[in-house]
């Protein structure tokens, strides 16, 4: 029965308001999916990387919401910058709507001095959003005794069944290194500022969305946040990462804060996460960091009132694999954070 009425509630939404009101996907571990969360971090690891992303969330209540993305980028000498490219698809109500989203970015970046780096990005992207009507259902086919049994009076024949549309997006980030006690990096986005129609049967914009980020690396013995020449950390470092991610797109509004603890080659973080009202979960995390690649489980606890609902909160893994590169360019440093 809840997750007929959770279904219901969703047709509901659609069918009546002839809007689609709905906020991005957000990913627990940001840092693992950097295109995603900033074009500004495109060509940070100077290396090529690709990165592969999948969440799952509530799926106690049935397939809901799953999203899956993947992405490349590199820093590009020539260009002055770093250049990315990434696919994602956003998969709700077991297939009723979905959302493939294509685009390009481009991150100028600047040295400062030899310790603080800016990279200022730009992002431009094509997205759709498909729907199938015939497996949505609506009020009028509700009989009260036995459920739905009577066809809609919706003219979902002459809908349409696909929006697309171009999209962009920007940003600027800084890092360094502060007189060599600990690294920090902070950022700041904004996507969808256009704010493009995304309306089915009426105009309906998509909100613009708002990323701020700032973190910090310490290092607790003094192999910590010093790499080696490959650009990755020495076998038994030991990092203390705290980190602070605010998103608000609309009347939404998200606060992730927690800490990365690595160990070697093994990372683990505990975040809480909450919105203007409530706390909504906390994201356990557990990752192994190699010279080349790096895998990430995150688990979320749902604290909200949604737990009574049986959600089975949201299960995201995560992998990066940089690709090996002899960079003989300026001597840039790759940016000193959990990618998780």
């Amino acid at each position: 029965m809840k997750k007929i009425l959770f279904l219901l509630c969703i047709s509901l939404l659609i069918g009546f308001t002839n809007e689609v009101k709905a906020q991005d996907p957000a990913f627990s571990q940001f840092f693992a999916n950097p295109l995603y969360l900033n074009p500004a971090m495109a060509g940070t690891n100077i290396c090529p990387r690709i990165s592969l992303n999948h969440r799952n969330q509530w799926p106690g209540i049935g397939k809901t919401y799953v999203t899956y993305s993947a992405s490349y980028d590199q820093y590009v000498d020539k260009l002055g910058g770093g250049l990315g490219f990434a696919v994602a698809k956003d998969v709700a109500g077991a297939g009723n709507l979905n959302t493939t989203h294509i685009s390009a970015t481009y991150a100028y970046r600047l040295k400062v001095n030899k310790k603080l780096s800016i990279n200022a990005g730009f992002e431009a992207a094509y997205r759709q959003l498909g729907i199938d009507w015939q497996n949505l259902t609506f009020g009028d086919m509700i009989d009260p005794v036995q459920g739905f049994i009577y066809p809609t009076n919706e003219d979902i024949v002459n809908y349409a069944n696909s929006k697309g549309f171009t999209d962009f997006a920007a940003g600027f980030m800084g890092f360094g290194n502060a007189n060599n006690q600990f690294d920090y990096y902070f950022g700041f986005a904004a996507h969808h500022i256009t704010m493009p129609d995304q309306g089915f049967i009426g105009e309906s914009r998509l909100p613009m969305k708002i990323t701020a980020n700032i973190g910090a690396s310490f290092p607790l013995n003094r192999f910590g946040t010093y790499r080696t020449n490959s650009g990755n950390r020495p076998k038994n470092a030991a990092v203390l990462s705290p980190n602070l991610l605010f998103q608000k797109q609309q009347d939404f509004m998200q606060l992730n804060y927690g800490v990365y603890v690595l160990k070697g080659p093994i990372v683990g973080g505990l975040w809480l996460r909450q919105s203007a009202d409530n706390f909504d979960a906390f994201i356990v995390l557990l990752g192994i960091e190699q010279a080349s690649w790096k895998f990430g489980y995150s688990y979320d606890v749902t604290i909200s009132d949604l737990n009574n609902s049986n959600t089975q909160g949201a299960h995201e893994l995560s992998f990066a694999y940089k690709l090996p590169c002899r960079y003989k360019g300026k001597a840039f440093e790759t940016i000193n954070c959990p990618n998780f």
